[in-house]
């Protein structure tokens, strides 16, 4: 019997995914579960299981081929093996509410949600004169290409999920257009560069994720007006409380206490108390996310990964830490699920780890804001005591905020990143880690 494979639905946004790598090649035997081949969208690249065993009789897709969810892309003889159905759809990647942390039964709060809660966000109209559209990363990137503005897409009537404009319904749309209809958005264009007096060195071809983090990034610097506002956070008591509790901390979670919650922690609190900073822009209308999932940078091999922590308001720093590490954990095993790469309504990016002082990370879309955190260094620094001034040790960080300045002013970032400053500088430890002695 033979089984049909097809592309996987590997989120509800994905409608096509690119055939990145197969594993496997026409003759193979193959064991139900074990590797197949690697997809790639424009969110994550995800390795994908073998529906059934047998042998692979038919490959119908090649690398780097771009395949529609549900289409037939190989075909398994399974002559000998008990299959009961000829069309098996390919097992999706594991999410995060597929896959749970092992957390030790004590009796204690509940520190975390499992499930994202379904947002009721307030839109507020910039203006009157358009419709709010919802525009997916996919449409958005043909509507580029195609000359296509933001305010002619609000204009279209989507016929996906909740008025979700489609690719069919942008294309009937430019199909509807004459040449002179459209005004090409001008845009940064990398020229070609000549190096006749360079010997040696070779060409390759740029992978599936670098081609995606280059189209999101230069999407990013086309859509949001960059500014950045930085800052220096005196981290010595937040090191102290770390130090103290790592033993104990590892001994109960099985993984290391590390800053990055407690940066995430200090943020939240922060953007409870400026709803601009966890806001979006849609047309011209401003989106207030009632939420606060917190998209985090995670470097992986080959690139750079960021999903999201949800509901990071109804967290405290052991529901944030939990939530991390698993996070982490899921994708750079290539598990992270491609609806966890989406949903932020805040980013940050903790360089710190690979020793950098400073940086100015790029906004993660549709965002309006992204925190920085640069490496913790011992510094001689003058603080006031006793009505004194003294030089001291401390262990200082430099924090850098890029905001959008469509919507935040550098009034409201400069506000914005004082509050993080003052939370991590004046962290309340009493009850943070309540399981811990």
């Amino acid at each position: 019997m033979v089984v049909d494979v097809v592309m996987p639905k590997m989120g509800e946004s994905i409608m096509e995914g690119t055939i990145l790598e197969w594993y496997k090649k026409v003759g193979d035997s193959i064991e139900k579960d074990e590797t197949l081949l690697e997809i790639g969208t424009d969110k994550v690249d995800s390795e994908i299981p073998s529906p059934a065993s047998g042998t692979i009789s038919e490959i119908l897709a090649n690398p780097n081929d771009i395949v529609d969810i549900g289409k037939v892309i190989a075909k398994i003889d399974t002559a000998g093996s008990d299959i009961q159905e000829q069309k098996t759809e390919v097992k999706e990647p594991k999410s995060a509410k597929d896959k749970e942390v092992a957390i030790p039964s004590k009796s204690m709060p509940s520190t975390e949600k499992k499930v994202q809660k379904t947002q009721k966000n307030i839109i507020v109209k910039m203006s009157d004169n358009t419709n709010s559209a919802i525009l997916t990363p996919a449409v958005m990137k043909i509507a580029s290409q195609q000359g296509v503005r933001l305010s002619e897409l609000e204009l279209i009537d989507g016929t996906g999920a909740n008025g979700r404009v489609t690719k069919k319904d942008l294309q009937n749309y430019i199909n509807t257009k004459t040449d002179s209809d459209f005004k090409p958005i001008k845009k940064s264009v990398t020229k070609p560069v000549s190096l006749p007096s360079i010997q040696g060195g070779k060409k390759i071809q740029i992978d599936h994720m670098r081609k995606m983090i280059s189209e999101h990034m230069r999407y990013s610097l086309d859509t949001s007006a960059h500014v950045y506002i930085m800052n220096e956070v005196d981290m010595t008591n937040i090191v102290q409380y770390v130090d103290e509790k790592e033993e104990s901390f590892f001994a109960e979670e099985r993984f290391k206490l590390t800053y990055t919650p407690f940066i995430i922690l200090a943020t939240v609190n922060a953007l409870k108390d400026t709803p601009e900073m966890n806001s979006s822009i849609d047309g011209d209308s401003i989106i207030y996310h009632n939420s606060i999932n917190i998209g985090v940078a995670v470097s992986v091999d080959g690139g750079l990964m960021v999903p999201s922590i949800f509901n990071c308001d109804e967290k405290n720093l052991l529901g944030i830490s939990r939530d991390l590490n698993a996070m982490v954990d899921r994708t750079r095993k290539k598990s992270i699920s491609p609806d966890e790469l989406q949903g932020s309504t805040f980013t940050i990016s903790n360089f710190g780890v690979f020793d950098a002082t400073i940086g100015t990370p790029i906004i993660n879309q549709p965002n309006v804001g992204i925190l920085g955190a640069g490496a913790i260094k011992k510094q001689p620094i003058v603080i006031e005591r006793d009505n004194s001034d003294i030089i001291a040790i401390r262990s200082m960080m430099m924090l850098s905020l890029g905001f959008d300045h469509r919507l935040i002013d550098g009034a409201g970032g400069a506000i914005f990143i004082a509050k993080v400053k003052e939370n991590l500088e004046n962290m309340d430890f009493k009850d943070l880690l309540y399981c811990l002695n």
